[in-house]
């Protein structure tokens, strides 16, 4: 196992462990207190603990060396697990929206304990804490997995802030007899599960764009373009073109050459082109060179 994915599973066990400490501690001060915001914050931990462990399944599995089947790699799967965390944020997130609806439509609410506001701290800080974390880490090791999981405890953090203004707007309204305050505790369980939805939807956008392998833009991949023309021997770029394959980068390239060479020099040129690219670019895995005959019109 490889340094990347040995520090991308070591950080996805730690969201597991401290969320499902975080989840039980929100669901039972949520449930004794009778906050709907911080129940709703619980059940939000609750889905990050299934996501970090779909993560790591996605994980264990990107690392695999190619094999028959898979001739591109493993790579993919990370993707696959990031769309699991999508999915699970978007159930999560409706399931909490229906639950903080009922309040609207006749049941009437009531202000939650003190105790909540002291839960709902802790989780803001120890979710923008992972946060941090895993979101650097997801840049350094250019994992979509763990960048998807990072994003994740952000939506925890900002729901927690939601959970905070509404379990203290409660609160208050109680204790200065403003009982329109006490809706503030469900509707913040209701901006909650909206959050929870939209970051749920960007997240499968994303991930479900590289599983159809859109290809990078023009912009992407001129620098790829540029290290392939200063090979020598190629006279033109036929074509490239780049497509993520996980956490990297897979480039089907056309390329001219001298049409009197022989078939062995064009190889050559062809391998250098594949080590220029592979040694230039750290984000590439896989390059498959296809040599034409130099013409006026590209091939």
């Amino acid at each position: 196992m490889d340094n990347r994915f040995k520090q991308a599973e070591f950080a996805t066990w730690v969201g597991i462990v401290l969320n499902g400490l975080l989840a039980v501690m929100k669901g039972l001060v949520g449930w004794l207190a009778g906050s709907r915001a911080l129940i709703a914050d619980a059940a939000h931990s609750a889905s990050d603990v299934a996501g970090s462990i779909a993560v790591l399944a996605g994980l264990r599995t990107a690392q695999k060396p190619p094999d028959a089947d898979h001739p591109y790699g493993h790579g993919k799967a990370e993707n696959v697990a990031t769309i699991i965390v999508a999915i699970l944020l978007i159930v999560v997130g409706v399931e909490i929206a229906l639950s903080a609806s009922k309040v609207f439509f006749g049941e009437v609410p009531s202000a939650p304990k003190g105790i909540a506001l002291i839960a709902v701290l802790i989780s803001i800080i120890v979710k923008e804490l992972l946060f941090q974390y895993k979101n650097r880490l997801a840049k350094k090791i250019n994992s979509p997995a763990l960048q998807a999981e990072a994003w994740h405890h952000r939506s925890d953090a900002l729901s927690s802030i939601a959970a905070f203004v509404g379990v203290l707007g409660s609160i208050i309204g109680q204790q200065m007899n403003y009982p329109i305050l006490l809706y503030l505790d469900p509707l913040a369980g209701l901006l909650v599960a909206l959050l929870v939805i939209k970051i749920g939807y960007s997240l499968a956008k994303e991930s479900g764009l590289i599983m159809m392998e859109q290809v990078l833009d023009k912009e992407e991949t001129e620098p790829y373009i540029e290290t392939v023309q200063q090979v020598r021997g190629v006279s033109r770029v036929d074509e490239l073109l780049a497509r993520t394959h996980g956490h990297y980068i897979v480039v089907d390239i056309k390329i001219s050459v001298d049409p009197t060479i022989t078939v062995a020099e064009g190889h050559s040129i062809s391998k250098k082109v594949k080590e220029a690219l592979l040694k230039k670019h750290s984000n590439i895995n896989k390059v498959f060179v296809h040599v034409n005959p130099y013409s006026q019109e590209p091939s």
